[in-house]
């Protein structure tokens, strides 16, 4: 019998060296669930064999037993290899990962890798399903704290996709029904959902050229998971191009990067991160290009292709926050977040590539570089025009709505959401009550 070591095959001289077949056993487990250790048995081959007693078996079992978890319970037994005795160790667990003495190892060709807590986590990833038990954690904030103007928002909007049919009543109750507190405590996801107070960051930077050498403007925003969608989206559309094409009609603004796949980046980046990572999201305008970073790994067996190609089921890392955004109709339930961004963007001419990375998950958008500053500079000068009217005619008739602006500037209900959200990111406007009954109130 010809014996040689392998990613699933580990051999040992003697039960001299019990600790290094230990970690090989965790190492191979932790890889490939399942292998073999032998004892007697020389790492190039050779047969020496081993003394062997019934205490030699009981004191490798309980070593196994006493210093691995989780716990596993390998077949023990002697093998004759050449006319010798030998000890075989048959194992075999899929609860990875797998620790010796407090310590991961991962099996790479036939040596024993010490994981670094980077490559552990992406094990505990694995293992979860990319599900994260953060969200479901009780925080220490009271559902009392909870902003009602946000909660009102989030059922009107929930309501009007059709996929909530309860309305508001207060929001204890909505929070409750949602699943996101707990004994008059927010849940982790509910505090990020529907609480300012919460561990959501996101950095806006634009640079100068494409490095992040010199900055032209820096923003670090923090609040409620709703509020940094809108912040994120309206800090992109300020400071992309856009370019203006008449038609005969009215004059129609089209930005250089597709506003619908800039939404769904930016979506899937604030719900799919791992809250986990004290380090935040990010957004890059560079000379070329526009980042969006996700401090979350991408499942580990997956690739950004199968998802394009419609291939894979989506994996929820949060799926409590997953959850309200359907409400609203801000994602879908299955997770066709990068095949729709793909698919926007090859319909609009636009180059987007999707990159893992040890640290997070990122998509980048390459800008169109043949557009004109002065096609820019008029663009900027029409929004600029179109805000200032949407603010002169709130100064006159501030419960005006967002119909009346629509019918009066004779642009899409979604241009005057954008402008309104624009302004209220300057400081120039704030929104004083419900939709239904509330007013404008310039700043």
């Amino acid at each position: 019998m010809g014996l040689q070591e392998s990613e699933t095959v580990e051999l040992k001289k003697s039960t001299s060296e019990l600790k290094e077949g230990i970690e090989a056993i965790v190492a191979i487990l932790n890889k490939h669930q399942k292998g073999s250790l032998y004892f007697g048995v020389r790492n190039d081959g050779t047969v020496v064999g081993q003394d062997i007693s019934e205490t030699t078996l009981r004191k490798i079992s309980k070593t196994i037993s006493d210093q691995i978890e989780p716990q596993i319970y390998p077949e023990i037994s002697v093998e004759i290899i050449q006319g010798k005795p030998c000890i075989y160790v048959k194992f075999q667990g899929k609860d990875v990962p797998y620790f010796a003495d407090r310590r991961a190892y991962m099996r790479v060709a036939d040596e024993n890798k010490k994981l670094s807590v980077r490559e552990l986590e992406r094990l505990f990833v694995k293992k979860q399903g990319v599900t994260s038990a953060w969200e479901s954690e009780v925080s220490d904030q009271s559902i009392q704290k909870a902003s009602a103007s946000i909660v009102k928002e989030f059922v009107h909007r929930a309501n009007e996709s059709g996929r909530m049919t309860d309305r508001y009543d207060n929001a204890v109750n909505v929070l409750s029904k949602l699943g996101v507190a707990k004994d008059d405590y927010f849940l982790n996801a509910g505090r990020v959902l529907f609480s300012n107070n919460n561990s959501m960051e996101v950095q806006a930077a634009v640079f100068a050229g494409t490095d992040k050498i010199t900055f032209l403007d820096i923003q670090n925003y923090k609040g409620n998971l709703f509020d940094l969608i809108a912040k994120c989206e309206t800090y992109i559309k300020e400071h992309i191009n856009w370019r203006v094409e008449l038609t005969g009609g009215p004059r129609i603004e089209i930005p250089e990067i597709p506003l619908k796949a800039i939404r769904e980046a930016v979506i899937n980046s604030l719900c799919h991160r791992d809250f986990t990572n004290p380090k935040g999201n990010e957004i890059a305008i560079f000379k070329d290009r526009v980042e969006i970073f996700n401090p979350g790994l991408f499942p580990e067996d997956h690739s950004p292709e199968e998802y394009i190609q419609g291939a894979e089921r989506s994996i929820l890392r949060n799926p409590l926050i997953a959850n309200a955004l359907f409400l609203t109709s801000d994602i879908e339930r299955w997770g066709s977040g990068i095949r729709r961004i793909y698919e926007t963007c090859k319909e609009a001419g636009t180059k987007v590539a999707f990159t893992r990375l040890k640290t997070g998950f990122l998509v980048i958008f390459y800008r169109q570089l043949n557009i004109s500053a002065q096609t820019f500079e008029t663009s900027q000068k029409t929004s600029q025009k179109t805000s200032q009217k949407i603010l002169e005619a709130i100064r006159i008739h501030p419960q005006v709505t967002i119909e009346e602006l629509q019918k009066m500037l004779g642009i899409s209900d979604r241009a005057v959401k954008y402008h309104l959200a624009k302004l209220k990111t300057k400081g120039f406007l704030n929104r004083v009550g419900p939709d239904k009954g509330g007013h404008w109130e310039p700043l």
